[in-house]
């Protein structure tokens, strides 16, 4: 995606906690809308391929989970990580890495990732379709700056970081900041 398209719009099935239904597993579905996450606001979105990955896991999103407080003194309200996995695994991948600033969207059929371009398949290690790597600061459901991993392909033989990185991201943005400044 390039600079000033807009993001599409896709209804993602989430399950939020909902103490009112008792029992071991409280949850509810509510679907969430591509406006819901993105309108009025000035956001970080990150995709990745797999919640519980080490990449991921291990830098990534601790990554952006930590700088959370420095992305809201540059202007961000919210941060999004995306994968195409469901509800139920986003959800247990967000309480393993005890996620309180990070919110997870669950991309469970693709179908935003499919439509923004970033649909690969990782069947060499047996995830089938997956998100590639790649982060955008979104201002009010509009791409404001894209950062996406080099070599955009199917069935990549590595997993490329850098350019996705909460550091990347951040410095982008603090750039940004002066530039407004000056």
């Amino acid at each position: 995606m390039i600079p000033g398209m807009k993001l599409p719009s896709v209804t993602f099935r989430t399950r939020v906690r909902d103490e009112s239904i008792g029992g071991p597993n409280p949850y509810r579905w509510e679907d969430l809308t591509t406006e819901d996450y993105f309108g009025g606001k000035r956001v970080v979105l990150f995709a990745l391929p797999g919640a519980f990955t080490p990449t991921c896991s291990t830098f990534q999103l601790p990554g952006f989970e930590k700088g959370f407080a420095d992305f809201q003194a540059e202007g961000i309200d919210s941060i999004y990580c995306l994968s195409v996995n469901d509800a139920f695994v986003m959800n247990q991948w967000a309480k393993a890495q005890g996620l309180e600033n990070v919110k997870v969207i669950p991309d469970g059929s693709g179908e935003f990732t499919r439509r923004v371009g970033m649909l690969v398949r990782k069947d060499n290690l047996g995830f089938g379709l997956r998100s590639w790597r790649y982060a955008a600061i979104i201002n009010d459901g509009k791409v404001e700056a894209w950062f996406e991993e080099p070599g955009l392909c199917d069935n990549h033989g590595e997993d490329p970081y850098g350019v996705s990185s909460p550091e990347n991201v951040l410095n982008w943005l603090k750039d940004a900041s002066r530039e407004q400044a000056a």
